[in-house]
């Protein structure tokens, strides 16, 4: 059992955090102010292979591995700790990787290639306000008829909306294709954002500012055949498959911004004092430090071995990468929360550029490809046969 990275993946993470520092660093305090990622930077992530890597070479892609696209997700999030970027990555990634495993020639040849280059995003649309995290109970339907697919509903807390609708991107929609069906009733469609008969209603986050979380009503939207991805009926198991592969990149990007945010807990510990010593030589501080680095050790851990399942295409996958989206979050906000408290009054202000890491955090634990209960469902389920 070798726990080490191979000399490539050293190179990914080397060049990756290069890239970053050139491109991202200078940027990052403004996409949470701003409220948008620099499009200037997603075209030179693209351009550098790594705003969608998974993608093969024949679309445009880098065609790295699942361990390459952990590592690369780590990184973006110690640089902007938002996680607003982190969240575009994901997606971007991981719903491009659904695409390219299902889709037919002509939807891939038709939008991967823009993915690769960073100027069309995808997500995806599977939410419901009725339903949350219950996918097999969606509403909204999806009508086959004269070589269309005919969509009537609505999406809730669907991310990346106004980004796709700005730059010819998509969603691959869960829709009801037989609507007594229960999940084996459900097709999954690229829907572009911009199509006619889509209304879509920005919603008023709390933090990860820079990426757009909207509501998205589909009104007798008329889709391209061609556009559903795989077969019908069979859309739940796709996205069943992508959320496991895409908690793997939540999960690294809660290490990822939780290394950064230790580190300068670390930092600061070393540099200030009170009552006639440095912080790190209280234990209370001292003693949390070295609990909170264990811990995300354990997370970086189990977050690998999820990403080493998923390039093997195990069949446990869908366990550890449950497991790593449920440490990984709330690890985070932990590190975030303590830091905070090391830092006083001061971190509780924007210059700190620690509050906006609470902030964003709160998105993978509350939901972001499945809310932590859900993967205790999930995890649950597998060890107790039920």
């Amino acid at each position: 059992m070798d726990f080490s990275f191979s000399e490539e993946e050293q190179l990914i993470r080397e060049t990756t955090r290069e890239f970053l520092k050139r491109y991202l660093e200078p940027v990052a305090d403004s996409i949470d102010t701003n409220e948008k990622i620099p499009e200037s930077f997603l075209m030179a992530a693209g351009s550098h292979g790594i705003i969608s890597p998974l993608i093969e070479t024949p679309y445009g892609g880098a065609r790295l591995s699942f361990m390459d696209a952990a590592i690369i997700s780590e990184e973006i999030a110690k640089v902007d700790t938002s996680m607003a970027t982190s969240v575009y990555y994901l997606l971007n990634t991981s719903w491009a990787y659904i695409l390219q495993k299902y889709g037919n020639k002509f939807i891939k040849s038709k939008i991967l290639p823009d993915i690769a280059i960073g100027k069309k995003f995808i997500g995806i649309a599977s939410t419901e306000a009725s339903g949350g995290s219950d996918v097999a109970a969606i509403k909204t339907s999806g009508e086959i008829r004269n070589g269309k697919i005919i969509i009537n509903g609505e999406k809730a807390y669907i991310s990346g909306g106004i980004e796709a609708k700005n730059n010819g991107g998509g969603h691959l929609t869960l829709v009801k294709t037989d609507k007594n069906g229960g999940h084996k009733g459900i097709s999954m469609v690229y829907v572009p954002a911009d199509s006619p008969g889509i209304e879509m209603y920005k919603i008023n986050n709390m933090g990860r500012m820079g990426i757009s979380t909207c509501i998205i009503r589909y009104n007798n939207v008329e889709i391209p055949e061609e556009n559903i991805i795989g077969k019908v009926n069979k859309g739940f198991y796709y996205a069943m498959d992508g959320f496991n592969h895409a908690r793997i990149l939540v999960a690294a990007a809660c290490n990822g911004l939780s290394d950064s945010i230790l580190e300068r807990g670390l930092n600061y510990i070393k540099e200030r004092s009170a009552f006639g010593k440095k912080l790190e030589e209280f234990q209370g501080v001292s003693f949390k430090f070295s609990e909170l680095k264990t811990e995300l050790e354990m997370s970086k851990l189990l977050t690998y071995k999820a990403a080493y399942l998923a390039d093997i295409d195990s069949n446990d996958l869908y366990i550890y990468s449950a497991m790593s989206k449920f440490k990984a979050p709330q690890i985070a906000l932990d590190i975030v929360k303590n830091v905070m408290m090391w830092f006083g009054a001061y971190s509780y202000g924007r210059e700190a550029g620690l509050e906006k890491s609470a902030r964003g955090i709160f998105s993978y634990l509350v939901g972001a490809e499945g809310a932590l209960n859900i993967m205790n469902l999930i995890i649950s389920k597998a060890f107790m046969g039920l």
